[in-house]
């Protein structure tokens, strides 16, 4: 299948390399890394995935939480996938990095144990935001959970207005549903059930969410 085309991860392929530092600059990113973790809370001898790793550095601390934990990561972009390779190589850790087409996961019907995203839908326009939950579903066990980090609804007036850069950068289209509190609904429509906001917290740019839900027995 026909690679889809996707926005990187500082909205310009040129700006990739600069990922890591632009996080540093406007995130707090212990906190939010660390909350991110909390809510993943890798358990001996799950199989959890990353769904949209990129530069590696959430599945370097997912890992070193729970070294018992079987990680797998996977990713559109390549160029992304040579700088976590670098990355955890340099730390030492062993965690398979899997491209795909942006459409179907390459993975089986109920393998995964726990999924968890993090600044990744903000950049996916309403039907690829579906279909990439639709999959997600799929390949999630049931009772499993999903664990989703990214922008949400504006807190305030000011956070509304800081969340324009983020705008610039990776495009009006695809991250109003974001900062309009509408990700809980995708989820939802996705086929997850107990869809709840467990936390968010107000940066320099803008609202970040923390979204749980589960897959209810019986389903696939």
């Amino acid at each position: 299948m026909e690679q889809q085309k996707y926005i990187p991860a500082l909205g310009y392929d040129f700006l990739t390399v600069f990922y890591d530092l632009a996080i540093k600059l406007t995130m707090p990113e212990n906190k939010f890394r660390g909350l991110l973790i909390d809510a993943i809370n890798p358990q001996d001898n799950e199989t959890i995935l990353e769904f949209g790793f990129g530069t590696g550095q959430n599945l370097i601390l997912a890992k070193a939480q729970n070294t018992n934990t079987k990680f797998i990561g996977v990713d559109i972009d390549p160029k992304v996938r040579e700088i976590a390779l670098h990355k955890l190589n340099k730390q030492n850790v062993s965690i398979p990095l899997d491209l795909y087409n942006g459409a179907t996961l390459p993975y089986q019907e109920n393998q995964f144990d726990k999924i968890y995203s993090c600044l990744v839908f903000h950049q996916l326009d309403a039907e690829t935001k579906l279909n990439c939950l639709k999959e997600l579903h799929r390949v999630l066990k049931p009772n499993g959970k999903l664990i989703i980090a990214d922008w949400g609804k504006a807190q305030n007036k000011l956070m509304r207005f800081t969340f324009g850069f983020v705008q610039l950068l990776d495009g009006f289209k695809t991250t109003n549903d974001n900062v309009k509190g509408l990700m809980p609904t995708f989820i939802t429509n996705a086929g997850f059930s107990n869809v709840k906001t467990i936390k968010s917290i107000n940066t320099i740019i803008g609202t970040f969410s923390y979204y749980t839900a589960s897959k209810k027995m019986g389903v696939n």
